[in-house]
């Protein structure tokens, strides 16, 4: 089960989040249209970040991107990057020279992850 964090005002629905019994929990930050700040990951375990699609995205914060994608490193949790928004064949899914394709630990490959985690990519 999963909740979408695209701002710093929607932080609060990871605690909703966290009391549900869920087996996996989720974060779908897209899209990431504002900087969250330093997350506490207890209890989440897989983000999920990108811009938006389709011709009048919102703009995504890169800087916000890389902060939560180094607070996922830091704390071990699984990171997907889904896409810069707008265009994603012409913007791509690399953020650092690395197409992050990281799934939850209850999952180990794309092929294994039950219909409900898996990710449709529009690439």
């Amino acid at each position: 089960m999963g909740v979408s964090v695209e701002d710093a005002d929607a932080v609060t629905r990871m605690d909703d989040l966290r009391v549900t019994a869920a087996a996996v929990k989720f974060l779908s930050c897209e899209p990431l249209i504002g900087d969250l700040g330093e997350l506490d990951l207890t209890g989440i375990d897989w983000v999920i970040v990108g811009g938006g699609p389709g011709l009048r995205p919102r703009p995504m914060n890169p800087g916000g991107l890389r902060t939560i994608q180094d607070q996922c490193a830091l704390e071990g949790v699984p990171f997907f990057f889904k896409q810069w928004g707008k265009n994603p064949k012409a913007n791509g899914r690399q953020l650092d020279g690395r197409v992050w394709n990281e799934l939850p630990h209850a999952a180990t490959s794309a092929l294994e992850a039950p219909n409900d985690l898996r990710v449709q990519l529009a690439l």
